[in-house]
Order: structure tokens, then C-alpha cells, then sequence
């Protein structure tokens, strides 16, 4: 019997290493779809400098100064020094992770999975209300006093995607456009602007017809006063996302992480970062098997573009 339950645990965990999106050299042997901490002591890392980054949805300047309070607790409550890291896109913040540069990032909702396979990042937490994780969707924008009403009348219009590891402003489109009759890579060629922010600035000033974007950027522009709602008309929203994750590299000291987690949920948000995240007042844990669940589903059946 023992043998048996032995077998079958082996078995499971040749299946995770086999089955999971994991880079090569990551292992999964505990099926939660993240890459196991390294077997050996000397690979854990303990640094007494902790760098970390947030997803460079917008300005990162701006996110340098918001999580400035949040740095400082962390600081002094873990006890390290903590440097906050402008990275400039998403692609260069997931490499810095996989090359070792980054001991914790927030991630946007497509680079998440990213990170987590291509990485080894560990989600544990997202922005929240003690109701849970706040969430968004993707939207297609068009300026106020265009002719466009509808998806399909896109036909050969320019239309700006963000990124490629975007969910909301590149893979989501990609999903669900061609339900709405307008298909990505026949229909039109995606212009990449570098971000949300650049393709609502883009449809406002009249360098795109469209954009795609997401919905809590959109938002937070309208609220700092860069945009006017009444400067556009949304055309398309798609069920809702999870927002941004917060992740841990997979190979720091268990201790450390744990330390970190704690700190994370003890933090209670200032009242102008819970007003640039929408009323958001804490951390809350995720599950990245389960709360990305659409995201990876949204992914898979993104397929290759047209020729």
C-alpha cells in the first residue's frame, strides 16, 4: 500500500514537471503550477539588499513616489534595505527576475504568467478590499466624436495594442475581438505604443482609431485629470480580469519569504495610494493556479495571428 501511495506521488509529480509551462530547469513536483524552491541551501538567496519593481503600466516615476510609504514599511519591517527599481517595460521586468536582479515585483495580469514560467515568480498577493481582489477588463476606446460604434466597422483602422505580454492591451484582444467581428492580423495590424497610458494618449491626440487598453488605467487617467471621459466612447468591454500580482522569486530563503508575506498583508495603504488604485486598502493573498485561471485560458486560446 505504501509503495502504491508512493508510486502515485511520483507519478503525480513526473506529470506536474512534464505538464507544467515552466522553463526548462524549473521543477513542479507539488502541482501548484509555480517552480519549486531550489533543493539546496546554497542556492537560497538572503540578501541584506532587497530590490524590487512594479509593472511599468504608466510612468514609473509615478509608481516610485506612490509605493514610497510602502517601501519604507517593508524596509522596516523586514529588516533589509529595500531599493525600488524603474524598470521601463514589462518584458525587462520579467527578465530582471529570471536574471536574478529582482527579489519581489508586482507584475501586470499578462506578465504574471510570464514571470511565473519563464521567471520562477511565486504570485502570493494582489491589490484589494477586505471584499477581495479588485478586478478589470479589457476595453476597446475610440475618440467621442468618431463614427465608430461597433467592433466590426474597424476594418483596416489604425489600432494600437500596448505590449506583447500584455493581457488586456494584446493577448484579450487577440481572444475576443473576433467575436465582435474584427480580427487581429487580418482585419488590422496592431501598432504596439509601449503601453496604456501612450495608446489612451494616442486615441485622444488622434494617432490611433482604437485602442486597446486597460480599464483601470483608463480610469486612473480620468481621475488624475489627464483625459476627459467625454473625449471618448468605449466600444467593447470584456469580462473581468484579475489585477496586477505581487510575486516573490522562487529561490529566496523560506524564512525571508515568509517575512515578506507577513509584511505585505500588514501593510494598510495611505489614503493617496487607495485613491490611485481606486479605494484599494490592502494586499490580499491569491492563488495563482485559480485566480489566473482565465488569464492562462485567455492565453491558450490566443492563437498566432494571420499570416
Amino acid at each position: 500500500m505504501i509503495a502504491a501511495m508512493a508510486g502515485a506521488a511520483g507519478a503525480a509529480a513526473e506529470d506536474c514537471a512534464t505538464s507544467a509551462d515552466l522553463r526548462a530547469g524549473y521543477v513542479d513536483a507539488d502541482c501548484d503550477m509555480l517552480a519549486d524552491p531550489p533543493t539546496d541551501a546554497a542556492d537560497l538567496r538572503d540578501p541584506n539588499t532587497l530590490v524590487w519593481a512594479y509593472s511599468p503600466i504608466e510612468d514609473p516615476a509615478v509608481y516610485a513616489e506612490l509605493f514610497r510609504p510602502f517601501t519604507r514599511h517593508l524596509a522596516a519591517c523586514v529588516g533589509r534595505q529595500i531599493v525600488y527599481y524603474p524598470v521601463q517595460s514589462e518584458e525587462a521586468q520579467v527578465q530582471a527576475m529570471a536574471d536574478g536582479l529582482l527579489h519581489f515585483a508586482g507584475f501586470a495580469t499578462g506578465s504574471t504568467v510570464s514571470a511565473v514560467e519563464r521567471a520562477g515568480a511565486h504570485p502570493f498577493a494582489a491589490k484589494g478590499t477586505e471584499d477581495g481582489m479588485r478586478g478589470y477588463r479589457l476595453i476597446a476606446i475610440v475618440r467621442a466624436e468618431s463614427g465608430y460604434r461597433s467592433l466590426d466597422q474597424l476594418d483596416g483602422a489604425r489600432i494600437a495594442h500596448t505590449t506583447e505580454q500584455s493581457n488586456s492591451g494584446h493577448h484579450a484582444p487577440r481572444r475576443f475581438f473576433p467575436e465582435e467581428g474584427l480580427i487581429p492580423g487580418r482585419d488590422y495590424d496592431p501598432i504596439m505604443s509601449g503601453g496604456h497610458a501612450q495608446s489612451i494618449l494616442g486615441v485622444m491626440n488622434g494617432d490611433y482609431d482604437m485602442a486597446a487598453v486597460a480599464s483601470d488605467v483608463f480610469e486612473r487617467m480620468i481621475e488624475r485629470a489627464r483625459i476627459e471621459r467625454g473625449d471618448f466612447r468605449v466600444l467593447y468591454q470584456s469580462p473581468l480580469f484579475p489585477t496586477s500580482s505581487f510575486a516573490l522569486a522562487h529561490d529566496l530563503d523560506p524564512g525571508l519569504a515568509a517575512r515578506l508575506r507577513a509584511c505585505f498583508f500588514d501593510f494598510e495603504f495611505p489614503a493617496r495610494m487607495s485613491r490611485e488604485f481606486h479605494g484599494d486598502s490592502r494586499f490580499v493573498p491569491v492563488r495563482y493556479a485559480v485566480d489566473w485561471q482565465a488569464v492562462r485560458d485567455v492565453l491558450k486560446q490566443d492563437a498566432p495571428m494571420p499570416d
